[in-house]
């Protein structure tokens, strides 16, 4: 268990020192806290199991989709360039907010931006029993109905799993991410089933 907090910490460490020359246009810690949560996402997408229907197909690729402002700037991009995971690639799109909910849908994993906040109830409702893993760093993004938030305590990421919203995703996320994660549950008036 404790194996694979250790890798995923040298993992972010390797990533920020591989990519520290390409922050300079970012604040210092703006960029270091965002190149390990990039780091952490590239992880999570290795340690996290979805349907086979959520794929056209056998070799298509993991969309990772960053809604509202992009506070990784080309870091997750460079992050995630030429691996794969499980005969995968690896895509980065960036989307902008939208009523019109097929952008999102086309997504494997989904970053909300905070500054998507007034939205996260909107994006979460119209995608929880999709085959989608949703990040967010906004306060509370797990309990309204995200799968994973960000925290930052001590000066450290960290991040929070609601397990609930993952089963309603039909996602498996392995138990050696879950013991390193803080789990949350979702407050009562989000966990309503779809009528």
């Amino acid at each position: 268990m404790r194996k694979v907090g250790v890798l995923i910490t040298i993992t972010c460490l390797l990533s920020a020192m591989a990519l520290g020359s390409h922050a300079e246009g970012l604040d210092n810690s703006d960029s270091s806290e965002y190149l390990i949560k990039a780091g952490f996402i590239y992880n999570f997408a290795k340690l996290v199991e979805w349907p086979t229907t959520a794929f056209a197909q056998p070799d298509s690729p993991i969309v990772i989709g960053i809604l509202g402002n992009d506070p990784f700037g080309a870091t997750l991009d460079r992050i995630v360039a030429d691996k794969k995971i499980n005969g995968r690639g690896i895509a980065v799109k960036r989307i902008k907010w939208s009523k019109d909910f097929k952008d999102l849908k086309d997504c494997n994993i989904l970053f909300v931006s905070s500054s998507e906040n007034e939205h996260i109830d909107t994006v979460v409702d119209a995608i929880k029993w999709l085959p989608i893993l949703t990040i967010g760093d906004a306060p509370g993004f797990a309990r309204r109905g995200g799968i994973m938030n960000f925290t930052l305590e001590d000066n450290k990421v960290r991040f929070e799993v609601n397990v609930e919203a993952a089963k309603h995703a039909d996602l498996t996320i392995s138990s050696r991410l879950l013991t390193l994660a803080r789990i949350v549950q979702q407050t009562a008036a989000d966990a309503r089933k779809p009528e």
